[in-house]
């Protein structure tokens, strides 16, 4: 009997400690519950979620507090930021609001996650991170979450949520980032009493009245995206006194009225973007003594002369790399020397009524990127590049260049080249050979003067545009267009190309847009294009085509006029072929 009884104690402490080495069981059907409403995992995160023991038996994602075997740390991440076949797929389950212990919750990036926030996770009020941005998260915000007084973190960005932001939000005193943006929220900005907060992001909703005066409170904040909503209004001088802040983003609004000469007392800037907006006026003076600014971005606004006199001034904008005034009201003439003479990345000065000669840059090895297009040079193409080791994205269209394209020497970085509605002139044999970049992706010279074949591509190219339309472009399409495996977009209408349509198209399996009209092309279309699946628009009109339409998606319901004005194109969508019956209703 004494035996039994020791054997009884030994198997209930053996049994207690198990509960502690173990999780909690309340956790762990809570967790179960979550797995149950997740109808499918090609992230495979939840396969290892067996078992009695979620603490300590390899459940992904989930970490304990060892000494009460409560989960404290839910961390679900996608594991692929690339691969779309890669997500979750169902909704949160109300068991969460059961985590009791829980203080941080990722559930990010799984990109099918939908449904409501569960009103439950109000409950969690241990909770210091909620993070469920990147999911397909509808309804309303729950006003409940202004109820977890431990939370530090809250981002539910990148979801599909509707509504206004509750103003009890306001309620979280120990919030250090707010992040909503990417959602479809509406109506005004709240007014809330962060004294905490530092990381502010509203950007990319459907917000409308004035930015509100209290987040000139905010004295800790360096973050405030308020960009791609639609505030109107005038940009308050409150924000002025945030004297940590680092990035201000509040582009694509509907502000207007002067940039307030005070935001030079944000020595902390280094991101400004009030770009497409409808501020007018000068450019204060005062931006110039910003000492850490390196990116200045005041496009689409109504801006006028003069530039401040402050940034060509010895210690003016001192650490300036990026700038984009483009599309103002400036009547700049010609690129400002201080802009000529500084080590910068990228410069955007499209729409300055800029005209001559291209300018001369003192330090072109620095370039990233350049836009100077929608203005009147004439000239200067030919040596432009030169020593411009760095650049990977040049736009210069809508200008008056004239020259010959075969003589441009394009750097070996450049990934994007936009020459579109120029007058140049000569063949693509310099720009399209066996020496042009693997880097190179985008080329756009249409609507300019350009003649001769269109060159062999040679293998390995990495073009996905290639738009060379409205030109004097001869000769036939070669086979070897073949070689452009990762090509999505090809147009090359209005040129005075002939031959038939190569049945190698047929291996552009990434093609998504083919414009061939308005040339001479003989033949048939090619069946062999019924093998690229991921076109979405085609246009064959006014060449000379003839014979059957390939009869299979999309061919045969694009509409007609993608067909018309041909020699004797027949098949769906326009009348059957001579000799060959209608298909029946249906087929």
């Amino acid at each position: 009997m004494r035996i039994l009884k020791w054997g009884f104690k030994f198997f209930l402490i053996l049994t207690f400690f198990d509960q502690l080495s173990g999780c909690a069981e309340g956790d762990r059907v809570a967790l179960l519950g979550f797995k149950a409403r997740i109808v499918k995992d090609t992230t495979d995160l939840l396969s290892s979620w067996r078992g009695r023991d979620c603490c300590g038996g390899g459940w992904e994602g989930i970490e304990c507090d060892p000494a009460t075997g409560r989960v404290t740390r839910l961390i679900l991440q996608r594991p692929s930021e690339r691969d779309p076949t890669i997500y979750m797929k169902g909704t949160l389950s109300p068991t969460l609001g059961s985590l009791h212990s829980l203080e941080t919750m990722i559930i990010s990036g799984m990109k099918r996650i939908a449904g409501t926030i569960p009103e439950t996770l109000s409950n969690l009020t241990n909770l210091e991170q909620l993070i469920l941005d990147d999911n397909s998260l509808q309804g309303t915000i729950p006003s409940s979450l202004g109820h977890l007084p431990s939370l530090q973190a809250l981002s539910l960005s990148s979801n599909r949520l509707s509504g206004q932001i509750p103003a009890a939000l306001g309620n979280l005193r120990n919030l250090q980032q707010l992040s909503l943006g990417g959602n479809a929220l509406t109506g005004a900005i709240p007014v809330f009493a962060f004294s905490t907060l530092q990381s502010f992001d509203l950007s990319h909703n459907l917000l409308s009245g004035f930015i509100p005066d209290f987040i000139g409170q905010l004295h800790n904040l360096t973050y405030l995206d308020l960009s791609n909503n639609q505030l109107s209004g005038q940009l308050p001088i409150s924000l002025t006194n945030l004297n940590k802040l680092s990035f201000l983003s509040l582009e694509h609004n509907q502000l207007s009225g002067r940039i307030p000469p005070q935001i030079g007392k944000l020595k902390s800037l280094t991101g400004l973007s009030l770009s497409f907006n409808r501020f007018t006026g000068q450019i204060p003076e005062s931006i110039a003594a910003l000492p850490n600014l390196w990116n200045l971005s005041l496009s689409k606004n109504m801006l006028s002369n003069p530039l401040p006199a402050s940034f060509s001034k010895p210690g003016g904008l001192p650490s300036l790399l990026s700038i984009d005034l483009s599309y103002n009201n400036f009547n700049l003439g010609s690129v400002p020397e201080w802009i000529r003479n500084r080590q910068l990345s990228d410069v955007n000065l499209a729409g300055c009524k800029l005209q001559g000669i291209l300018p001369n840059f003192t330090r072109p090895d620095s370039f990233n990127s350049i836009d100077l297009s929608d203005n009147a040079f004439t000239g200067g193409l030919s040596n432009f590049f030169e020593r411009m080791s760095s650049l990977q994205k040049v736009k210069i269209s809508n200008n008056q260049l004239k020259g010959d394209v075969a003589g441009i020497s394009i750097p070996d970085a450049i990934s994007s080249l936009d020459l579109h509605a120029n007058q140049l002139s000569g063949s693509l044999s310099g720009i399209l050979s066996n020496k042009t970049s693997k880097f190179l992706e985008y080329i756009d010279l249409s609507t300019n003067h350009i003649s001769g074949n269109i060159p062999e591509f040679a293998v390995g190219l990495n073009l996905r545009v290639l738009n060379v339309a409205n030109n004097k472009i001869i000769g036939h399409i070669p086979d070897a267009v073949s070689n452009l495996e990762k090509l999505e977009r090809l147009d090359i209408r209005r040129n005075q190309i002939t031959g038939t349509i190569p049945t190698s198209f047929g291996q552009l399996l990434k093609l998504q847009w083919l414009d061939l009209s308005i040339n001479a092309i003989t033949g048939k279309i090619p069946d062999s294009l019924l093998g690229i699946e991921t076109l979405k628009h085609a246009n064959f009109r006014a060449n000379r085509l003839c014979g059957e339409i390939p009869q299979g998606r999309p061919y045969n319901i694009f509409p007609p006029a993608a067909y018309a004005h041909n020699l004797c194109l027949c098949g769906k969508p326009l009348p059957p072929c001579r000799g060959k019956k209608p298909e029946k209703m249906g087929q």
